[in-house]
């Protein structure tokens, strides 16, 4: 039977806290709860290997909101130390590819002057083809020339007649293509001004503020605040939705594109925390709303979004 560390009674304490049980905790994180259990305990002979001990440390804290320098710089002591010859075995296998490519790049090499005389050798056949064709299309252009001359020439006579008459058609026709023209050109740019004007009742979704784990968001111009949390297709969220009271509107666990919708058009504040928003969506009123924190820098967070209603 293992005695909780000082560290393991900080990383519970801060757990029981955030209202996580261990399954959740699991779910957040990826770790086994075995692991999680022997973190708390102490009981680090458990663990797959030293870096492993700190890795999970690591990802324990930020799920619960320590920070895990500050906790290893206070009980450096009590986590163990990892030694370069103790990293998982990968990074000697990357040593040893490296290896491999540069004797695969000094073989290819060996083949590069071979290849541009190939390459030479191609260059000059395509030159010869292309100097033979360029003679051979001039000859045929000199010959077809002398007797299109006549042929033209008679061409040229029946146009010109032909414009003679058609000239004075156009003069009037183009007067009257001009007005419309200008009509259409009216018409035109006041069809792109109206588009360009912004409609004013359409919903807008802000960021307030953004700080941390913590996101404001402000929805405007929404008659009404349908809410829509899911997870994507291959993720796995823990959710908790309060309203500005502190009651709980939902909380689970959603995976595998699950979703959950709420009608919340009687709150004007909702806080949504988040477990994992890697694996996460929301949307107000199918409008999905962009995490402002990027899930990568923040895993867990905590949104906060105000529906203030048009008129409001």
């Amino acid at each position: 039977m293992f005695v909780l560390t000082e560290l393991g009674m900080r990383l519970k304490e801060a757990r029981e806290s955030k209202g996580f049980s261990l399954d959740d905790l699991q779910a957040v994180t990826k770790i086994q709860k075995r692991y999680l259990v022997g973190i708390e305990e102490g009981n680090y002979d458990m663990m797959p290997g030293k870096f492993y001990v700190r890795a999970f440390i690591k990802q324990y804290a930020e799920a619960v909101g320590l920070e895990p320098d500050a906790l290893f710089e206070e009980y450096e002591n009590d986590i163990p130390s990892v030694q370069s010859s103790e990293l998982p075995g990968h990074i000697s296998r990357v040593q040893t590819r490296k290896a491999v490519s540069s004797g695969t790049s000094s073989k290819f090499l060996d083949f590069i002057p071979k290849i541009l005389a190939a390459v030479f050798a191609v260059g000059v056949v395509a030159l010869i083809w292309f100097v033979v064709q360029h003679y051979v299309s001039t000859d045929n252009e000199n010959a077809g020339s002398k007797s299109d001359k006549t042929v033209v020439s008679k061409l040229n006579d029946d146009v010109k007649k032909e414009d003679n008459s058609k000239n004075d058609k156009k003069d009037s026709g183009n007067k009257n293509a001009s007005s419309s023209e200008d009509e259409k050109k009216d018409t035109s740019s006041t069809d792109k001004e109206d588009q360009q004007k912004p409609d004013e009742n359409q919903q807008k979704i802000s960021v307030v503020n953004a700080s941390g784990s913590n996101t404001t968001y402000k929805v405007e111009n929404a008659e009404q605040f349908k809410l829509k949390v899911a997870a994507t297709a291959n993720g796995k969220t823990w959710l908790r939705v309060k309203n500005a009271s502190g009651a709980t509107l939902f909380q689970g666990q959603l995976s595998n594109a699950q979703s959950k919708e709420l009608d919340l058009s009687k709150e004007q504040t909702v806080i949504i925390r988040v477990g994992d928003s890697t694996g996460t969506e929301i949307y107000v009123n199918d409008e999905k709303v962009e995490f402002a924190v990027p899930p990568t820098e923040q895993v867990t967070q905590n949104i906060t979004i105000q529906h203030t209603a048009p008129g409001q």
